[in-house]
C-alpha cells in the first residue's frame, strides 16, 4: 500500500489548520503522514497540532522563514511516503482524496499530478465568488483543473502531488515564491517525468476572505508569470497576456470620456455585456444569483490586479533578472 506525505507550509495561520486537520480525519483511505512545517511565525500552531497528534499520524517542525517554496523542500526532505503531496493551509479536503487519488495511480502510471479547487457549500459568497472567478473561462480561460486547457497540465501547489523520484531528481523548488510551482511544474514536465490532471482530486480552496487581500494576490501572481517566462522564454502564452489587455483597455476606455463620447458609449455597452455573462453563467453555475454579482467584482479585481501586475514588473528595474533564485 503506498504511503502519501502530505506537506503543509503554515505562516501564522493556526485556525486555517485547525480546519485542514478535522478535513483530513475523515479521509475514507488512512495511510498517509501529515508534515506541519511552521515557516518562522509568530502565531504558531504547534498547540492546534497537538490536538490531533492521538488522530492522524503528523508531526510538526519550525524553521526559520525562507518563504513557501524552501518550506516545502524542507518537509519533502522530511518525509517518508513513496508520494509527496501539497496542500496549502487554507484548503479543506473532501473525505474521498486520498482514495480517488491512490485509485487513480492503480491504473495510471504518472509521476506528478494535480487537482482542482471548488468552493465548498460552507463558503460565504464572496469566498464562493472568488472560487468562481478563479476557474471561470471568462477570467482564466478555463485552465485551472480542465483536462482541455492549454498545452501539458502544470500542477499547482495548492494542491499537488509529485513521486519522491521526481524530487530526487530535481531537487524541489528553485524558487520559494513569485511562481515557485509554475517553475517546478515546468522543470518536472522538462525532466522527462509525465503529469495528469485527477478531476475528481479537488480540494476545497478557502482563498482571500477580503477584496483587497484577493487584489493582492492576483497583483503578485501577474509579477510572478513575468518571472517564471525569464526562467523559461516562451512560457508567456498568448492567455497570460489577456488580463494586461483587459487592464490597458479598461484604462483607455475611462480616458475615451474626455475626448470621445461614441467611444465611451461603445466601450462601456462592451463591458457591460461581458460582465452580464459572467452573471448569467455565475449563478447558473453556483445556482445563487448573489454570488453571480459578486463575481462580476471579483472577476474585475482578478484582471485587473493580474493585468497590474504584469504590467508593473516586466517594466520593473530588475528587467531579465529572476526574483528568489536558490
Amino acid at each position: 500500500m503506498r504511503l502519501y506525505s502530505v506537506v503543509i507550509p503554515v505562516y501564522n495561520r493556526p485556525e486555517e489548520v485547525r480546519e485542514l486537520l478535522t478535513s483530513l480525519l475523515d479521509q475514507t483511505f488512512k495511510n498517509f503522514e501529515v508534515l506541519i512545517i511552521e515557516d518562522g511565525s509568530t502565531n504558531k500552531c504547534d498547540q492546534v497540532v497537538e490536538e490531533f497528534n492521538h488522530q492522524l499520524n503528523i508531526r510538526y517542525y519550525f524553521k526559520e522563514n525562507s518563504g513557501q517554496g524552501f518550506t516545502r523542500n524542507y518537509g519533502f526532505k522530511k518525509a517518508k511516503g513513496d508520494y509527496l503531496i501539497v496542500f496549502d493551509s487554507d484548503c479543506l479536503i473532501p473525505n474521498h482524496y486520498f482514495q480517488t487519488v491512490d485509485d487513480f495511480l492503480e491504473v495510471n502510471s504518472i509521476d506528478a499530478f494535480g487537482g482542482p479547487d471548488s468552493a465548498h457549500p460552507s463558503f460565504n459568497t464572496l469566498q464562493k465568488a472568488i472560487s468562481y472567478s478563479m476557474t471561470s473561462p471568462f477570467t482564466t480561460g478555463g485552465i485551472r483543473g480542465n483536462k482541455k486547457h492549454v498545452g501539458k497540465f502544470h500542477p499547482r501547489s495548492f494542491n499537488m502531488g509529485i513521486s519522491r523520484k521526481v524530487f530526487e531528481e530535481t531537487g524541489g523548488y528553485r524558487l520559494t515564491r513569485m511562481g515557485e510551482d509554475i517553475e517546478f511544474s515546468i522543470r518536472v514536465i522538462n525532466a522527462g517525468f509525465k503529469t495528469g490532471l485527477i478531476e475528481s482530486a479537488y480540494v476545497y480552496h478557502k482563498r482571500r476572505t477580503s477584496i483587497s487581500q484577493f487584489y493582492k494576490q492576483l497583483h503578485f501572481f501577474g509579477r510572478a508569470r513575468v518571472n517564471v517566462n525569464r526562467f523559461f522564454p516562451g512560457e508567456m502564452k498568448l492567455i497570460h497576456l489577456l488580463p494586461a489587455v483587459f487592464t490597458l483597455g479598461f484604462i483607455g476606455w475611462l480616458s475615451t470620456y474626455l475626448w470621445s463620447d461614441l467611444l465611451f458609449k461603445i466601450g462601456g455597452l462592451t463591458i457591460s455585456f461581458f460582465f452580464l455573462a459572467i452573471l448569467i453563467h455565475s449563478s447558473l453555475k453556483t445556482k445563487n444569483i448573489a454570488v453571480g454579482f459578486a463575481s462580476i467584482c471579483t472577476a474585475f479585481v482578478q484582471l485587473f490586479a493580474y493585468g497590474m501586475g504584469l504590467i508593473t514588473e516586466k517594466i520593473s528595474p530588475r528587467g531579465n533578472q529572476p526574483f528568489a533564485q536558490k
